[in-house]
């Protein structure tokens, strides 16, 4: 039967759809539109299985914060292309995905796909998206903190950061900024730790044999007496945790003063006591193999 181009957009307006697969859609169901939608969902989760095997790279990072119920969320969603980070859907399927972790607090990315989204589940609207923006995408990861937090997002999604305090100023004018100013820092120095008490023993041993191992390579400190070398690695070892240690790091705004210091100073002006107790940093794609396109086999493909 002749399918109408008035159907067709009416039929893409509801499913964002490409134009050629309603008009495909419409044509195997005999014009029925529910059936339409229902091959287009179907042809969804298709779609998605077929593209699960592609590498999912790109994409990005997000973090936010709930004020009212005290939980903060930062998470990875991963893509195959960087142009799908500006994509509205894309992003607004990210920051839904927050509010579920949220409200939901699901145990893994697993349980998270079950949980309830719109009309649906997680693991529906993502195989709905496959479909509209038709590159393979992923939950990655998430990590969830209750308490106080801060939450910040640097370059539209390259790195988010959540930081927990343990405070009783948080309602203070002043919190916020100095909260931001934490997540901001550990975005731009990235520390492995927030203390130096958090450095595990084999962390700090390992870095001890580097240092040692550094000495006896080095013609000026090779032959020195080895309570000599120990007493330079005590040195060395302070360097060490002011590059690791949040607390010790030199506060990027204010390079006279640490962060620690920074943070007694805030604590001071609120009139009240501030500990950072953890902070969670994720970088876009990291720890994944980015996908290597092979631009003249591509359009050699393309021309056959």
């Amino acid at each position: 039967m002749a399918i109408s181009a008035k159907d067709v957009m009416e039929l893409r307006k509801q499913t964002d759809c490409g134009m050629m697969e309603c008009k495909k859609a419409l044509a195997d169901a005999n014009g029925d539109f529910q059936k339409a939608i229902e091959l287009l969902r179907e042809k969804g989760l298709a779609t998605a299985a077929k593209k699960a095997g592609r590498v999912a790279a790109e994409g990005m990072v997000y973090a936010t914060y709930c004020p009212e119920c005290k939980v903060g969320v930062v998470l990875e969603v991963n893509a195959e292309t960087d142009f799908v980070a500006k994509n509205d859907k894309f992003v607004q399927f990210v920051k839904d995905c927050a509010q579920v972790i949220i409200k939901e607090n699901p145990a893994d990315v697993e349980a998270l796909m079950g949980c309830k989204m719109g009309d649906g589940t997680v693991d529906d609207a993502l195989k709905g998206l496959i479909l509209v923006i038709k590159e393979n995408i992923k939950v990655r990861r998430f990590v969830r903190y209750e308490g106080v937090c801060a939450a910040y997002i640097h370059g539209g999604g390259t790195h988010a950061v959540l930081v927990n305090f343990d405070t009783d100023v948080a309602d203070k004018a002043g919190f916020e900024a100095y909260g931001k100013d934490i997540a901001m820092q550990i975005a731009a120095v990235n520390p492995a730790y927030v203390c130096k008490e958090e450095v595990p023993a084999e962390a700090l041993e390992k870095e001890k044999e580097i240092l040692l191992a550094q000495m006896d390579n080095d013609p000026k400190n090779a032959n020195k007496p080895q309570n000599i070398k120990e007493k330079m690695i005590l040195g060395k070892i302070g360097k060490f945790y002011k590059e690791n240690c949040l607390v010790d790091q030199a506060f990027v705004k204010d390079g006279d003063m640490n962060v620690a210091q920074y943070t007694e100073k805030t604590a001071k002006e609120l009139g009240g006591s501030i500990k950072i107790v953890k902070f969670e940093r994720f970088e876009k794609g990291e720890g994944l193999e980015k996908r290597q396109d092979d631009f003249a086999a591509e359009v050699a493909s393309m021309a056959k």
